[in-house]
């Protein structure tokens, strides 16, 4: 494929949403499964971490082994124009869910829906490329998938992986006295938002995204952490909600302690926000005291995150401390 046919055609055109923004709402996602993780009959259950807290993979027990799995799927319209970078991403997002149970990825397939009369496969085949040049790097195997004719191109993985059952990172493990560190900065909903409106190219977004949580997770564990969470769709302000109210404590965070991406402010102050982030923002306000916090800050708080970094309680060599949790208050949130 020529470079020239690859920018003759934009991917982010093509779907109504772009990225983790086009998830389903927290709120309304929430109803939709209550009630549905109930445990096979027939006594102790394998499964370690199902659907009770929102967790971000399901982790079970292998039968007379020492080892847990890790299941998890994820997939998403383009957030980027680029279908090599766009198939980059979607693998790094698909195996986080993995790292971000203190796993790895060790096999993956691939989940593609391509509207077949209206975009060349060629296209879909540079997609599928970078979603393997990215799982080589994680060294998971790609072993197939599974492909539907869909008016939206949407790409992704379901991934398998390992892990040590004593050395899970859970969200329901945070206890009040632990600091919480981000491992990446925020800021990816509203650049990739601009970057639909207008075309224009953010290496740093892109690089952030491509970016693994491998090492994030490796130092997370070594450092002796139990509580983990990737940043994603529902945002920081979303994640961290899940985490404190499954943890039974309250998230105080620094707000000028958090990293962002340069050009996400005046992406804000320009009115790139996508309606998943607001929806974000609108989800958590009734469990979050927001203090002095700025509208723009709020926002780049509840920014519907792609690809983003672990959400860590416990200090991570190299990541910046964002906060840390206290004994439950009145709300799961308090900015300071």
């Amino acid at each position: 494929m020529t470079p020239t046919r690859q920018a003759s055609v934009r991917l982010t055109q093509f779907a109504h949403g772009g990225g983790c923004a086009c998830k389903i709402p927290p709120g309304e996602l929430e109803e939709v499964v209550s009630g549905l993780g109930a445990p096979l009959p027939g006594g102790d259950s394998p499964l370690l971490v199902g659907l009770a807290t929102g967790d971000d993979a399901a982790v079970v027990m292998l039968p007379g082994q020492d080892t847990a799995m890790v299941c998890t799927a994820d997939f998403f319209t383009p957030v980027v124009d680029d279908p090599y970078d766009w198939g980059r991403v979607a693998a790094a997002n698909a195996l986080s869910d993995v790292y971000a149970m203190g796993g790895r990825p060790v096999l993956a397939v691939n989940l593609l829906a391509w509207p077949r009369d209206r975009l060349p496969f060629e296209l879909a085949r540079e997609v599928l490329r970078g979603g393997l040049d990215i799982a080589a790097e994680a060294g998971c195997h790609i072993g197939g998938g599974h492909s539907v004719d869909d008016p939206e191109p949407k790409y992704g993985m379901a991934v398998t992986g390992l892990a040590d059952p004593a050395r899970l990172l859970r969200n329901d493990a945070g206890r009040a006295g632990l600091p919480l560190s981000l491992t990446k900065p925020l800021g990816l909903g509203v650049l990739n938002n601009r970057h639909k409106a207008t075309g224009e190219r953010f290496e740093q977004a892109i690089a952030t995204m491509t970016a693994l949580n491998r090492d994030a997770s490796a130092a997370a564990l070594a450092a002796g952490a139990v509580c983990a969470t990737d940043v994603t769709g529902f945002g920081l302000l979303g994640h961290l909600h899940k985490l404190a109210r499954a943890s039974g404590v309250t998230a105080v965070l620094d707000t000028a302690a958090v990293p962002y991406l340069d050009g996400a402010r005046e992406a804000v102050r320009d009115g790139y926000v996508s309606g998943g982030t607001r929806r974000n923002l609108e989800w958590v306000a009734p469990h979050t005291d927001f203090g002095a916090a700025d509208a723009d800050t709020r926002l780049l708080l509840a920014d519907a995150q792609t690809s983003g970094g672990l959400l860590v309680a416990g200090e991570v060599p190299g990541a910046p401390v964002v906060g840390e949790l206290v004994p439950r208050g009145e709300h799961s949130i308090v900015l300071r």
